[in-house]
């Protein structure tokens, strides 16, 4: 049985799913939410998810640049 890298809850997998794995697919903890990927399968291990903490600050940056824009939106309705 894996665990999870993150929190160090055991991972239930289904045989169907251990059957289908490939080193890299996404895998969710049901425990804390971290989003992993396969890291090996003999032995199965996770790691975590590096490419989801990417595209996560990247959508933080969009918003913070959208708040910036209707801020100054908001200055221009003003005059």
């Amino acid at each position: 049985m894996a665990t999870c890298p993150e929190c160090d809850a055991e991972l239930e997998i289904d045989d169907d799913d251990l059957d289908e794995m490939e080193i890299g697919d996404p895998w969710d903890c049901d425990s804390c939410g971290s989003r992993l990927r396969v890291a090996s399968l003999d032995p199965l291990e996770f790691e975590l998810d590096d490419e989801d903490d990417d595209d996560r600050d990247e959508v933080d940056d969009d918003l913070d640049d959208l708040d910036e824009d209707e801020d100054e939106d908001a200055e221009d309705w003003d005059e």
